[in-house]
C-alpha cells in the first residue's frame, strides 16, 4: 500500500542491514510515522506485547522475524536449539487471542527442526521461513480483495452507481497485516476500479485503532470516509445509511465464531436487526479448527486499565497523556468479544467466501480437517 506516496509494508528487512528487522511503532500513527528497528528476540516480543505492532497477521509475521533475530544470537548445538525453544516460549507468552501468533510461531520452530544443527543453517532457515510467511500473507490478503469485490460491486449495481457505504469496526487494513489488509482489501479494490465508496470508520475505544490507524490508511490512499463514535453504527443502519458491515477477526472457530476487536458482537447485532449483510475477512492462518464454541472456548485478553481511562492526543507538536475518568475509579479492558456465526452473513477468504460454519469453512479448506 501506499504511505506518504511511497509503496511500503508494515515490516522488512534492508538488504544494507540484515541483522535488524524494521517494522513501524503503530502507536504514533496518525501523528507521526516512525520505522522501529527491531534487534532482538525481545524487541519483537515487547513490540507485540505493547501494541508497537497490533493486528493478527503482522502480529504473526513479527513473531516469525523474531525468531529469525534469536537465531541471530543463538549459539551453536544444543545450546542454540534450547535458545530457540526459550525464544519461541516468550513469543507465545505476549498476545494470547490472535492465533496467527501460535501459529507463525509453530511454522518456524517446525522448520528449525528440520534444519541442519549449526548456527548458519539455523540463520538462513528462520530468514527463509519468516519471509514465506510475510509474502504469503500479503498474497493471501490481495485474494481476500479479489474475491470480496463482487460483493461491493452487486451492491453498487443495486443501488445504481451510488454510494456503497461500508461500515468497519478497528483496525484491519495494511498496517494491521503485511499489505492491502483484511477487511479492507475489498475496499481498496473497489477503490481503485472506479466504485463509489465511502467509509464509515468506527473510532474503536479504547485505544482508537479505527479512528487513529483506519482513518490514517483510508486518507493515505484518498478513499472517502467519515470517523464515527463506536455507538453511532446501529443509528446508521436504522436509517438506512450502511449497505454492508466488513471487519476482521484475530481467531475463527471450526464453527465460524469470529474473535474481533470489543465492540463487533454488537455492530453484528445492529445488522442482524436491520437486515445489513455481515461480513468477516480473514486469511486461513486466522482459522482455528481445535476450538468450536467461540465464547467458551477463546481466550480473551483483558489489559491495563490505563487503556480504558486515559487517551492520547497531539498538542502543541507532542503527544500527550490525558486522563479523563476519576483517577481512583476502577476500569475493565476487555480487548476482544466474540461474534457468534449465527450473525456473520459470510466469510471472506483468500480461496473464496463461505458460509460462517463447519461445512463451509471446510469446503474450502478441506485439508485442516485433521485437527
Amino acid at each position: 500500500m501506499k504511505l506518504q506516496g511511497e509503496l511500503t509494508r508494515t515490516i522488512w528487512i534492508d538488504p544494507r542491514d540484515p541483522h535488524t528487522v524494521h517494522t513501524f511503532d503503530q502507536r504514533l500513527f496518525p501523528f507521526q510515522v516512525v520505522a522501529e528497528p527491531l534487534r532482538t528476540v525481545e524487541d519483537a516480543a515487547i513490540a507485540i506485547e505493547e501494541m508497537h505492532v497490533r493486528g493478527a497477521p503482522l502480529i504473526g509475521a513479527t513473531a516469525a522475524y523474531g525468531l529469525y533475530l534469536a537465531a541471530l544470537a543463538a549459539p551453536e548445538g544444543d545450546e542454540g536449539a534450547a535458545f530457540l525453544e526459550q525464544s519461541a516460549a516468550r513469543l507465545r507468552r505476549t498476545r494470547p487471542t490472535a492465533i496467527d501468533l501460535f501459529y507463525c510461531i509453530q511454522r518456524v520452530m517446525d522448520a528449525l527442526a528440520v534444519a541442519p544443527p549449526n548456527r548458519s543453517s539455523r540463520i538462513a532457515t528462520a530468514l527463509e521461513a519468516a519471509n514465506l510467511i510475510a509474502n504469503e500473507s500479503a498474497e493471501q490478503c490481495r485474494m481476500i480483495g479479489v474475491h470480496g469485490l463482487p460483493i461491493i460491486e452487486a451492491l453498487s449495481a443495486k443501488k445504481q452507481g451510488k454510494t456503497v457505504n461500508i461500515l468497519t469496526h478497528c483496525n484491519a487494513g495494511w498496517l494491521a497485516c503485511i499489505d492491502y489488509g483484511t477487511a479492507t482489501s475489498p475496499i481498496y479494490a473497489a477503490f481503485d476500479k472506479g466504485i463509489d465508496v465511502h467509509v464509515w470508520v468506527d473510532e474503536t475505544r479504547p485505544r482508537n485503532q479505527g479512528g487513529k490507524i483506519t482513518a490514517f490508511e483510508l486518507l493515505e490512499h484518498g478513499v472517502p470516509h467519515t470517523i464515527i463514535t463506536d455507538n453511532a453504527g446501529g443509528h446508521l443502519m436504522q436509517h438506512g445509511l450502511v449497505d454492508m458491515v466488513i471487519v476482521g477477526t484475530d481467531r475463527t472457530t471450526r464453527k465460524g465464531d469470529v474473535a474481533n476487536k470489543i465492540g463487533t458482537y454488537l455492530k453484528a447485532l445492529a445488522a442482524k436487526d436491520n437486515g445489513v449483510p455481515f461480513y468477516v475477512a480473514l486469511p486461513s492462518s486466522t482459522l482455528d479448527l481445535s476450538i468450536r464454541d467461540g465464547v467458551k472456548e477463546i481466550p480473551i485478553e483483558q489489559r491495563s486499565e490505563e487503556e480504558v481511562k486515559y487517551v492520547w492526543g497531539w498538542k502543541d507538536g507532542a503527544i500527550e497523556k490525558v486522563l479523563t475518568t476519576p483517577e481512583h475509579s476502577p476500569a475493565g479492558n476487555y480487548g476482544f468479544d466474540v461474534t457468534p456465526a449465527r450473525l456473520v452473513t459470510g466469510l471472506i477468504t483468500e480461496r473464496g467466501i463461505c458460509a460462517a460454519s463447519e461445512a463451509g469453512i471446510l469446503g474450502l479448506f478441506p485439508e485442516l480437517d485433521h485437527v
